[in-house]
């Protein structure tokens, strides 16, 4: 039985909380250990990060480290790709614990299926024991916070679709055609999928194949984040040349709304009753889908819960809007001035 090599690329920056749970849950997949590459692409970690890689290195010869100057996960991925042996690669979150099946799943999917990538599901865990960090997470399994997004969401059986996070693919994939977009600091797995999708490939997500992820732990944090998913939305649509959900310009069209209304409210009074009236429908809905998880979860979550939505929806939507005037207006990334951001942690 050919049981192929495969490169696990690790995206990690200031991630000593997790990357050894990350990557003792690798090790202890059912996958060939003398069938695994691992490449940790440190973007310059500034705590104790490189400290507990150089102890799983000295463990383990399989795994190597890189670093990324530019500390963003496009470079990283581009640099452990560059690098990987295998002729499968698994990108993987240094943010993630992963089933013990996971590597063996994904790469049986993709020979089962013909498939040029496949992902699994995504189960989101508290960041922290607190209420906060708990509301985070049930916010991001919620379809008023993730939207459609069948990964977070869950599919009953395995179906082709335009994204996955993270992804196993085929190496041939990526000289077909080419790399990760350095450009987008975010959404540069959906740029990549587009492309890929364009070109012929396919995308298949496993119910089966599951990694739990521990989302940010403060509203700082998560409105940080989803700043970045919505400032590069319209970045990598326009690479791409389409939009990728309608769902996406949602929080765009609240916050233009808001802003635009309330604005013209100095004018006549007409306008702030129209500002008011997509505030409190907002502010409705808002409390609706908080009151439905308070009552399964416990009711002190529909104190926190309104607070969660609005971050995420008034983040992304402010995000959103910003992209469009510096990438489709300014054109800040023909000029060079696309300066990179930190991400959030």
């Amino acid at each position: 039985m050919d049981i192929p090599l495969v490169s696990i690329v690790i995206p990690c920056r200031n991630e000593s909380r997790f990357i050894g749970k990350c990557l003792d849950s690798i090790l202890a997949n059912d996958y060939p250990k003398d069938k695994l590459d691992i490449l940790v692409i440190d973007g310059m970690s500034e705590d104790a990060t490189k400290s507990a890689l150089k102890t799983y290195m000295e463990k383990f010869s399989f795994i190597r480290v890189f670093d990324n100057h530019r500390k963003i996960v496009p470079s990283a991925m581009n640099i452990g790709i560059r690098h990987a042996l295998g002729r499968i690669i698994i990108r993987m979150d240094a943010h993630n614990i992963y089933n013990s099946d996971y590597i063996s799943k994904s790469v049986r999917y993709l020979k089962e299926y013909d498939v040029d990538n496949v992902g699994g599901i995504w189960i989101t865990l508290p960041g922290a024991d607190t209420v906060i960090a708990r509301s985070i997470a049930l916010a991001l399994t919620h379809p008023f916070g993730a939207g459609n997004a069948y990964y977070r969401l869950g599919v009953k059986k395995p179906e082709l679709v335009d994204t996955v996070p993270f992804g196993c693919y085929k190496k041939e994939v990526f000289d077909r055609i080419g790399l990760f977009d350095e450009d987008l600091i975010r959404n540069q797995d959906d740029e990549f999928n587009a492309r890929l999708i364009a070109n012929g490939g396919k995308i298949l997500l496993a119910p089966d194949i599951i990694s739990f992820y521990h989302a940010r732990d403060s509203l700082r944090k998560i409105a940080k984040m989803f700043f970045q998913y919505g400032y590069f939305k319209p970045l990598a649509a326009k690479k791409i040349g389409k939009i990728f959900t309608l769902r996406q310009l949602v929080p765009p069209a609240f916050m233009l709304s808001l802003i635009t209304f309330g604005a013209l409210s100095f004018v006549h009074i007409f306008f702030f009753y129209v500002f008011l009236s997509i505030f409190l429908i907002h502010l409705i809905c808002n409390i609706f889908f908080s009151a439905s998880i308070a009552t399964k979860k416990g009711i002190v979550y529909l104190i926190v819960l309104p607070f969660v939505f609005l971050a995420i929806h008034l983040s992304y939507g402010w995000g959103y809007l910003k992209g469009i005037m510096d990438f489709i207006l300014l054109k800040k990334h023909r000029a060079n001035r696309l300066k990179d951001m930190s991400l959030s942690r």
